[in-house]
C-alpha cells in the first residue's frame, strides 16, 4: 500500500487540481493523506468535500498553524502504507514523478530524495541560500544530496515511524534515517511555477536552518553520548583553566611576584568554571537521554478533526 502524506496550508485554490493529478497517476491500494496546517482560506472546506466523497482521502485538521515538521509527523503517525510519499500541496512538486520515486525505490533503497535540477523560483531569495545550505548541511552530516529542501521523497514507512520530529526538522529527514542505516538515493524531478497562493518561506529562515544543521548533527553523532560533546569542551577548559593557574602559582610562590592585576588570573577561574559547567551539563545530558527513551508520548501537535481515519 501507498500512503501519500501532503501538507497544505491556505492552498484552497492548489488542492482540487492536486488530487485531479494524484488520481490519474495513483492506482491499486492508496491513500491520499491531507495534514491542513491551519488554514484560513477554506482549505479545510475544500479537503472535506473531496474526502466525503473519496474514502480514499484522509484529512487531519490542526487546530492551529505548526508548521510543515509537524503537519508530516502527523501524517506520517497515521499512515498505513509499506511506502509513504511526501509532496508539497503547492503544485510545484508533480505527481508524475511518483511512478519514477516507487521505481528507484525498488531497486533496494529506503529512501529516494527528488532534485528539483531545473527550479522554477526566484535565485537570490529561494535558489542560492538553497544551494548554500544543501552544501553545508551534505558536509556535516555525510549525507550527500544536491536538494534537501524539496518535499518530494518516497521512504519506507518503518523509517519513519521511529522518528520523533521537532521544530523545523522535516527538511533533514534523510541526514536523521542515517542513524538508521537507511541507503539513500536521490532522482531528478520536475518542478513547476506557483500558480496561486505564495511561497511560506523566505530567507529569513536562513539563521533557523544552519541552528537545525548543528542539532542534526548532534542527534547523529552524539544523542547517546552528550557526555562526549559537553565533556571533551568542558575538559578542555578546565584543564586551560588549571594550567594557567599552576603557572600563575609558580610565578607567586618561586618568582615571588604579585598575580592579584593580572587578568590571567581572571581568565584562568572562569576557564574553570566553564569547564566545572559544562561537565555538568554533560551529566545532566545523559540522564535526559535516558528519560527521553523511556517516554515517547507526547505529539508537537493538537488534532482539531480527523476525517476517514
Amino acid at each position: 500500500m501507498i500512503s501519500v502524506v501532503i501538507p497544505a496550508y491556505n492552498e484552497r485554490e492548489n488542492i482540487p487540481i492536486l488530487y485531479e493529478k494524484l488520481t490519474k497517476v495513483l492506482d491499486g491500494d492508496y491513500e491520499i493523506i491531507f495534514v491542513d496546517d491551519g488554514s484560513k482560506d477554506g482549505t479545510f472546506e475544500v479537503l472535506k468535500d473531496i474526502a466525503q466523497k473519496d474514502k480514499q482521502v484522509k484529512v487531519i485538521r490542526f487546530k492551529r498553524n505548526y508548521g510543515q515538521t509537524a503537519a508530516m509527523y502527523a501524517g506520517f503517525q497515521h499512515a498505513r502504507g509499506d511506502v509513504i510519499i511526501t509532496m508539497d500541496a503547492d503544485l510545484q512538486n508533480d505527481p508524475e514523478d511518483i511512478p519514477l520515486l516507487l521505481k528507484k525505490l525498488e531497486e533496494g533503497y529506503d529512501l529516494v530524495s527528488g532534485w528539483r535540477k531545473d527550479r522554477k523560483d526566484p535565485f537570490l531569495s529561494r535558489k542560492l541560500p538553497s544551494v548554500i545550505a544543501n552544501w553545508i548541511i551534505s558536509k556535516v552530516t555525510g549525507v550527500y544530496l544536491h536538494d534537501y529542501g524539496c518535499t518530494l521523497k518516497a521512504y519506507r514507512s518503518e523509517l519513519l515511524k521511529e522518528l520523533e520530529l521537532y521544530g523545523d526538522m522535516h527538511r533533514f529527514l534523510p541526514a536523521l534515517t542515517k542513524r538508521q542505516g537507511a541507503k539513500i538515493a536521490e532522482i531528478v524531478v520536475r518542478h513547476h511555477p506557483r500558480l496561486y497562493g505564495r511561497s511560506k518561506y523566505g530567507i529569513g529562515r536562513t539563521v533557523r536552518v544552519i541552528l537545525d544543521i548543528l542539532l542534526v548533527k548532534f542527534l547523529n553523532e552524539y544523542i547517546n553520548k552528550p557526555m562526549y560533546v559537553f565533556g571533551f569542551v568542558g575538559f578542555v577548559f578546565l584543564s586551560v583553566g588549571l594550567l594557567a593557574l599552576a603557572y600563575l602559582l609558580f610565578v607567586k610562590l618561586f618568582l615571588e611576584e604579585s598575580i592579584g592585576g593580572r587578568p590571567l588570573l581572571i581568565l584562568s577561574a572562569l576557564s574553570i568554571l566553564a569547564g566545572i559547567q559544562l561537565i555538568s551539563t554533560g551529566i545532566i545530558a545523559e540522564l535526559l537521554v535516558r528519560i527521553y527513551y523511556r517516554s515517547k508520548e507526547d505529539k508537537p501537535y493538537i488534532i482539531d478533526q480527523k476525517i476517514n481515519l
